[in-house]
């Protein structure tokens, strides 16, 4: 995975937590700045995919290791 300016590690938290806590995350960001997310919950997998397509914050990455799954989130200009 890409370089990244913030991690977040959400392992063990259900959707929608993963997401309202990305969200806040990219809210306090800069723009062209990268996050790493990290959840367990497989829900995550289309919920992230969309809230990044919805709010402009282009998904870079995103793959699974073992039970946990990497997303990579570019800040975008909104």
């Amino acid at each position: 995975m890409a370089d990244f300016d913030i991690e977040l590690d959400a392992s063990g938290l259900n959707c929608p937590l993963p997401v309202l806590k990305a969200r806040k995350e990219l809210n306090g960001m800069k723009t062209g700045q990268k996050l790493r997310l990290i959840a367990t919950d497989t829900g995550a997998d289309k919920d992230i995919a969309a809230f990044a397509k919805m709010t402009s914050n282009p998904l870079l990455d995103f793959y699974i290791d073992g039970e946990k799954r990497y997303f990579l989130i570019e800040k975008g200009a909104n």
